[in-house]
């Protein structure tokens, strides 16, 4: 198990190296780690409720996960309450990790977090499903549910 300042060196590195305008980024069993070495960090979960509904989401501690959809479902309408309806389950120096299907709109959270001030804001990789495979399916090659991390299926 790594220590709280390496997984946060590790995530740091990444923002350097990727020229990233968010605290940075952080695999699966990093943010795993993270959260149950640090009670302060919020998991956010960007998806839709559809996506929650059929697919699943990730199991952490008490207090620790919060969902709040980047766009609606249906229609895929960006949601204008994101920042407003984060400042309810995080303060600005909160580390918060934002998660979705395969770490495309957890990068755009964590970009519209950092303009409004939230300095530990940091892109979870790969997503709780990652990438498709050849055949087109997911959770086969990446992400939160491929790592063997806790989740509930739908």
């Amino acid at each position: 198990m790594s220590t709280l300042e390496q997984l946060y060196a590790q995530a740091h590195k990444r923002r350097a190296e990727h020229q990233l305008t968010y605290a940075g980024a952080i695999s699966p069993a990093e943010a795993f780690e993270l959260l149950q070495l640090d009670s302060r960090v919020r998991l956010v979960d960007v998806r839709t409720r559809a996506e929650l509904d059929w697919v699943g989401r990730p199991v952490v501690g008490d207090g620790q996960y919060a969902h709040i959809e980047w766009t609606r479902y249906p229609g895929g309408v960006p949601n204008p309450e994101f920042i407003d309806q984060l400042r309810q389950v995080a303060s600005p120096g909160t580390p918060v990790l934002f998660l979705c299907r395969s770490a495309a709109r957890s990068k755009l959270a964590a970009v519209a977090a950092a303009q409004a001030g939230f300095t530990e804001a940091y892109d979870l990789l790969e997503g709780f499903e990652g990438g498709k495979d050849g055949q087109g399916h997911r959770k086969t090659v990446e992400g939160w549910c491929y790592r063997g991390l806790p989740w509930i299926g739908a």
